[in-house]
Order: C-alpha cells, then structure tokens, then sequence
C-alpha cells in the first residue's frame, strides 16, 4: 500500500471543516472523498472524480454495509407502523401523565430518555433513532432544546452498547480479540469493562445533567431559548403503548437470539454454555441487526393486522412512508462507509497510530492508546474501524511492555467512542442530529463540551493507573 503520510489526514480534515463551516453535512463528505481520491489518482481530478463515483458503488460490495443501510431503512418503516398504530401516542401519553405527576416533570423526563437510550443496548442506530423519535414532542411539550434530545440520545447509546456485551458491539470486539494467541476474547472484553473510564463517565454525566436539568457551554444558549420561545402544544392522540412496546421488545429480544444463530457451528464441542458463546464470538453482528429488525416488522404488521389496525395494503404504503423519511439518513451512511474506506485506503489510521508508536512507555501507554484512538476515530468517523486498527496494535504492544491487557483492550474501546462522539462525519452523530431534528452541527457543538469534560478525566484515570501499574 501507498504511504500517503500526512495527506491521509486531508480528506477527513477537509469534509470535518467544511461541515462545520457549512452545515452541509452530505456536501462536506462529498468534497473529502473527492480530494482523497484525487490524492490517491495522484492529482488527477477526472480520475479522482470517477474513482470517487465507483467507490460510492463499492459501498455495497460489502454485505455488513448493505446490511446496516437497510436496517436503517426498515428501522424507518418500523418506526412509522408503530406511529400509525398509535403506539408512539401512547407511550408519550403515559410518560406524560407520569411526568406531570412528578415535581420536577423537566428531569424526570430528561432521566426517562436517558434510560430508554440506556438499555436498548442492542444496537447503537436502534437506541438513537428509538429515543429521538418518542421524544421529540416531549421535549418541545416541556421546553427542552432539540440538543439537549440529541445529546441524550448519542451518549445514553454508544457507552451502554460497548458495556454490555450481548450485542452486535460485542460480537464485533470479540472476532478482532479472537486471533490473538493467549487472548481468551470474550473474558478480555468482560474483564474490560472495569476499565473502560469515557462510557462509564459519560453515562455518568448524562444521568447527572438529566436529573439536575442542568446545561453548560453552547448548550445552555439552545436550552435558554428554547424556554423564551416554546414550541406550539399540540394535542396528543389516543393509542395504546403495548404497540409500541410489544414489537419494540421483540426486537430486542431477538437480537441475542439471532447473535449466536448466525455464529453458531454444530462442529464445536463442549457444553451449551461454550457454544454459546464461541457463536456470539463468531457471529455477525449486521445480519443478527438486520433479522431483528424484520423480525419485528414482521411482527407488528401482524399484531396491528390483528388489531383491525391495518390490512396488508396499508402496511406496504406506511413501511414504505417510513423508509422514505429515512433516505436522506441512508444517503449519509453511505458516504460515511464510502469515507471510513477512503481512509483505510489512504492508511490515516495506520499513520496517526504510527506518530504516536515513539511516545508509549509502560506508564503512559493507557493514556496515549487512549488519546490516539480517540484522534482515529475523530478523524475517520468510525468507532469500529479505530477498533480493528487499535486493538491490532495495542494487544500485541501490550504482550510486549507486558501491560495489563484488558486495561489495553478498555483504552482503546474508550477512545474509539469518545473520538466517535466528537466527530460531525461520525454515523452515529448524524442519526441522532436526524433522529432527534436538531441542526447537526449545533448538536455537535452542544455535545463536545460534554465529551471533552468526560474524555479529559479519562485521560487524567489512565495516566494515574498507569504509573500505578507500571
């Protein structure tokens, strides 16, 4: 592969600046493909341009990419069958009569979104897009910013999902661990989890703001006015929570389910319990995402069916109402692939890890894992891809300096989500922008406080236990 050096750092600093300068989130990607594939032509702009068109194509070469862009999709007609079911309306309905009993309705609203993002730990996409639809007219009902919503909803998923392995997350985490000699994955990512200082303190932080109903930096300013200017009250409609709750659940109970029937080999031997959890190793997290999800759209259109709520006509047009309204959110996830593989590439990865080699000492080895997964996973917008670079360094780093494995392992998963939070051309930072209708990049600015706060301590934790273990 090509050494492109520091100019693997332009595309993504390109369509980063350009995003925050613009707010043209799709435009700004476009523009840091197209200068990484013209890099790549060697300054050829006609090759770069075609170059960048067949890569767009390529997105869906990969079976994982097709698979998660249609998630989203069908994500979409779930969330519109449950809308036009009543069981959004329903669920608000019951929130709300919980909330206006209480004394402080504004955090106990705010905590409620939290937790709901918290243990829909299944799948990071899921929480965000779960949380941000219910809640949405919620928080205009009481006068809480759009931000504020995205802010919860980004950092109530990722963390949750990186701390409970029983998900498409761990899945991913224990196949990278697994090619390791000595390395028993799935104990080295449990054992992990202690260690793992951002999720813990950023769940921390979000649970603390959420029941105070207190703002700081940019994010006071949206929460400021949104009180002096609320939105209109609009009534809300009669419905039935189960039928948001029921298929909602069914999906996540599914998704375990689907976890170790896509990894499972009748060829491994032992006990059930050893099976079971070589499958989750082996599994594919996208695949059991995807069955999950049309698992529960298959469910609801027949628990509504049976309800009179819906013929088959009617939940054709809504699914497809549903995947319309997510396209746009489909357009951006493809660019996202298109750029996590221009800068795979282009080995942006691979040279920031390589700047950073020179600085790890025993002591401060956590501390910069950590700091240089978090610059990865800012630059490239991929949590997972700063995974697989990371862990492929630090595992085998940290059998050499011999340093705590799993305080290795916890670093750099850590990092790569801090850097995920904090990066506008992260998936997952644009669906909750989408998800919750909030301006992306305001969102983005709203939530770097936060993170930077959390991430700072993090630091701050591993340099401490650093120097005590080394």
């Amino acid at each position: 592969m090509t050494d492109f050096g520091f100019l693997s750092l332009l595309p993504p600093i390109l369509a980063i600046f350009l995003a925050i300068r613009t707010k043209q989130v799709i435009v700004s990607l476009v523009f840091g493909l197209l200068l990484g594939y013209v890099i790549i032509s060697g300054g050829n702009i006609f090759e770069g341009i075609l170059s960048t068109a067949d890569h767009l194509v390529q997105v869906f070469e990969s079976a994982g990419n097709t698979r998660t862009v249609l998630f989203t999709l069908l994500i979409g007609a779930l969330i519109q069958l449950i809308r036009y079911s009543g069981g959004i309306n329903g669920f608000v309905r019951r929130i709300q009569q919980s909330i206006l009993r209480s004394k402080n309705p504004k955090s106990k609203l705010q905590v409620a979104a939290g937790l709901t993002g918290f243990f829909i730990f299944i799948e990071s996409n899921i929480s965000i897009l779960t949380v941000g639809t219910v809640f949405q007219s919620l928080f205009d009902k009481f006068n809480i910013s759009r931000q504020k919503l995205a802010y919860l909803a980004d950092s109530s998923s990722a963390p949750s999902c990186i701390l409970f392995p029983l998900n498409a997350w761990g899945a991913y985490i224990i196949g990278l661990l697994s090619v390791y000699e000595g390395v028993a994955p799935f104990k080295t990512l449990l054992y992990s989890i202690p260690f793992n200082f951002y999720p813990i303190l950023t769940l921390a932080l979000v649970f603390f703001l959420a029941a105070t109903n207190k703002s700081y930096g940019p994010m006071r300013k949206f929460e400021q006015a949104t009180a002096e200017n609320p939105a209109q009250e609009e009534p809300i409609a009669d419905g039935k929570a189960r039928n948001m709750l029921i298929p909602l659940g069914v999906m996540i109970v599914s998704m375990p389910l689907f976890l170790i029937y896509t990894g499972w080999s009748g060829e491994v031997s032992g006990s059930f319990g050893a099976k079971t959890w070589d499958a989750i190793a082996n599994a594919s997290g996208s695949a059991a995402v995807l069955y999950a999800v049309i698992s529960a759209v298959v469910f609801a259109g027949v628990f509504y069916g049976a309800q009179k709520k819906i013929n088959l006509g009617t939940f054709i047009e809504e699914s497809m109402t549903g995947m319309q309204e997510m396209f746009s959110m489909a357009i951006l996830m493809v660019l996202a692939f298109a750029i996590g593989t221009l800068c795979k590439e282009l080995g942006t990865g691979v040279y920031v890890a390589s700047i950073t080699s020179s600085w790890l000492s025993p002591s401060l080895a956590p501390a910069i894992i950590f700091i240089t997964s978090c610059f990865i996973a800012f630059s490239t917008g991929t949590s997972w891809g700063t995974f697989a670079i990371m862990i492929s360094i630090a595992v085998p780093l940290a059998q050499a300096i011999d340093l705590n494995i799993y305080l290795a392992v916890a670093a750099v998963l850590g990092g790569g989500v801090f850097g995920d939070h904090c990066s506008p051309i992260s998936d997952t930072t644009l669906i909750s922008s989408m998800a919750s209708g909030s301006d992306h990049i305001d969102h983005v600015r709203t939530q770097l406080p936060y993170a930077l706060l959390t991430g700072g301590l993090s630091v701050i934790m591993y340099l401490i236990i650093g120097f005590w273990v080394a």
